[in-house]
């Protein structure tokens, strides 16, 4: 039997047991691919942690307290420290990243050599894969999924040592033709980027019997649902201002952020926050029933790739309202898929108040996502790194 391809996966965004929601789609990715019998995956997912005293700030103590090898959900996990500087310190991320796990890295190698380092975010991940597969001489790939390109990209320091990498790595991925188009445009080679589209648990994002699964949530009107981080990024606030329009529904705000509280005092401001449901950050396997009972979910962000969101809400039958940002117009391609918006209150109100008046069939809407699945991502996936460690 061939041995299996020995992939070292390089991630900074990886779910731990404070954060069990935090890039869950790349664990979902990883364990796909570790489960095939030609792969073998070892995971390495620097945590950043500041110095004294911010070092002390609960959220930095409850990383601290992390294991530094475990097993994630059946994962084989290693989460080295690495010195970060917030807000100020980006540009030095990748070597920093890069000089905290090198003789980690060096001794899982000389174990059992890594045929590949995947890096799962373009930056830090990328630059920082870089210099660890130089040290192992072995190939390295990146993946853009969308932050990554459009805030690093616009930093110069940062865009620099992105660009670096992307020239040196033997394959590269994005999760959106649009993505890719911006990649081309900031000055990497198209001919290196393979578009690798995320993958989705068609099992259990499914449709359900709505009317019942709102009457369980206690809402007898429209329910909208916005999924994300509460960050400005993801424009919440011009949801929660729409809800104004709407006197007769509820707003469902899954994630937390730093905008939180003044995203509840919008609310209050406008007199609708006895509609407007902040969950916090929702366990993965709760999401998909509320985004199945919600007639429309709304994420008009600033920037995406192609929003896991999107897909999964799609996939429960759950038409979308979504902004001109990264792949939206490879997933809306008709209108029972949704709308793809302005970001203005104005146009969400419009688009809203278009589909709660003639709502798609939860069948037409699955069926726009019907290509999408963990199993079509990990065939890819794997066929990506063989070729790239040269072993196609």
């Amino acid at each position: 039997m061939t041995q299996p391809l020995r992939i070292l996966t390089l991630s900074t965004l990886f779910p731990n047991a404070t954060a069990q929601n935090f890039g869950i789609f790349v664990e979902r990715q990883t364990a796909e691919l570790a489960s095939r019998p030609e792969a073998g995956v070892t995971v390495l997912n620097p945590v950043g942690l500041p110095p004294w005293p911010l070092s002390k700030l609960p959220q930095y103590q409850a990383l601290e307290a992390l294991a530094e090898h475990e097993e994630w959900r059946g994962l084989d996990v290693h989460r080295p420290r690495f010195r970060l500087i917030p807000k100020i310190g980006g540009a030095d991320n990748p070597r920093r990243i890069a000089d905290a796990t090198l003789s980690l890295v060096k001794e899982l190698h000389h174990k059992q050599p890594f045929d590949l380092i995947d890096a799962e975010f373009f930056y830090p991940d990328g630059p920082a894969a870089m210099r660890l597969a130089a040290a192992l001489d072995v190939p390295f790939t990146i993946k853009a999924r969308g932050a990554d390109i459009h805030h690093w990209g616009s930093e110069p320091k940062c865009r620099a040592q992105l660009l670096q990498a992307a020239e040196k790595a033997s394959a590269l991925l994005a999760v959106s033709e649009a993505l890719k188009q911006d990649m081309v445009e900031l000055g990497i080679d198209g001919s290196k980027i393979a578009v690798h589209y995320t993958g989705l648990d068609q099992n259990s994002f499914v449709p359900v019997d709505r009317v019942a699964a709102k009457q369980k949530l206690g809402v007898s009107g429209p329910l909208f649902i916005t999924t994300g981080a509460l960050i400005k990024r993801k424009n919440q606030d011009l949801v929660i201002r729409a809800m104004a329009s709407f006197p007769d529904a509820e707003l469902i705000l899954a994630g937390s952020g730093e905008e939180e509280q003044g995203y509840r005092a919008l609310a209050e401001r406008l007199g609708v926050a006895d509609r407007v449901r902040f969950l916090g950050s929702v366990p993965h396997e709760q999401l998909s029933h509320l985004t199945a009972a919600a007639d429309i979910a709304i994420l008009v962000s600033k920037s995406e790739g192609l929003a896991n969101a999107w897909v999964e809400a799609l996939s429960c039958g759950t038409p979308v309202i979504i902004s001109e940002a990264g792949g939206a117009r490879e997933l809306v391609t008709s209108p029972s898929a949704g709308r793809v918006v302005d970001r203005t209150v104005e146009a969400i109100v419009e688009a809203a108040t278009a589909i709660l008046a003639a709502p798609p069939t939860q069948d037409m809407v699955r069926s726009s996502v019907s290509q999408f699945s963990w199993k079509n991502n990990g065939d890819q996936l794997l066929a990506i790194l063989q070729q790239a460690a040269g072993k196609l």
